[in-house]
């Protein structure tokens, strides 16, 4: 369990994990080396996975994003685990979930058009043994994208 310096070095790494330790250890109101070591263990213990830069898809040329729902034929262990292998693949696919109710997986496809994700679907989501039936729908505008976890749900020790 973290306590409130991690929780408040947390929220701080999740705006901008480029920030100097010492600017970070500033903020919280600890040493730079009190902060060192709670960045490590954080690290240690998973709770930061890793420390990435956020790029605009945009300006990158990437304009569509499409969500897929994917059913697939059979839904046992071994199906769904060679789906999720498979999807691992393509970079177009940047983030897949098993989801429960009326459609077994639900992917993110991030491409530069819209002939780039027709070609995605026919050439390779159609084309997956496991897959019966897909649907998809193309988003219209980005209204809220992020990557910061609330923090004032998790609990902290005292």
């Amino acid at each position: 369990m973290i306590d409130l310096t991690d929780k408040r070095i947390l929220d701080i790494l999740q705006d901008d994990a480029m920030l100097p330790i010492a600017e970070i250890a500033d903020m919280v109101g600890v040493s730079k080396s009190v902060c060192w070591r709670r960045i490590n263990s954080l690290t240690e213990m998973g709770i930061i996975k890793s420390k990435v830069a956020l790029l605009n898809a945009e300006l990158l040329g990437l304009k569509v994003v499409v969500f897929a729902n994917v059913k697939l034929i059979r839904k046992g262990r071994k199906e769904l685990e060679k789906f999720m292998q498979e999807i691992q693949k393509y970079p177009e696919v940047t983030e897949c979930y098993t989801m429960m109710g009326g459609v077994d997986f639900l992917l993110k496809i991030v491409v530069k058009n819209v002939k780039q994700f027709e070609d995605f679907y026919w050439d390779i989501l159609s084309q997956m043994d496991e897959v019966m039936e897909t649907s998809s729908t193309i988003a219209m505008t980005e209204v809220k994208l992020t990557t910061k976890l609330p923090l004032n749900s998790v609990e902290i020790s005292p």
